[in-house]
């Protein structure tokens, strides 16, 4: 068995981004550069959430998917959006 180290706040947040950036944000940057800004921005106002076994994963993803925290998830991507949106790291149409 293999042990992995992750923070599924990552998994929820790129969740999250995905849906805004295929409906919501049409205006938004895609590129990678500007996706990774937009998941750190957000992450830093998340709670981590780690787990290192399957059972962990699936006890964090209960706790994880209750309501106050996909708002908090949200709120904190569609901060991170309108952050990225008016000072993204590039030129225009890169």
């Amino acid at each position: 068995m293999q042990i992995e180290l992750r923070n599924l706040m990552e998994e929820l947040v790129f969740q999250r981004l995905d849906e805004i950036l295929a409906s919501e944000q049409s205006d938004v940057c895609r590129c990678e550069s500007c996706r990774m800004d937009i998941a750190a921005v957000a992450l830093n106002e998340l709670p981590s959430r780690y787990v290192v076994t399957q059972r962990g994963a699936t006890y964090s993803k209960a706790e994880v998917l209750q309501i106050q925290r996909y708002v908090d998830v949200v709120a904190a991507v569609n901060k991170a959006v309108n952050l990225v949106r008016k000072n993204p790291r590039h030129e225009p149409n890169n």
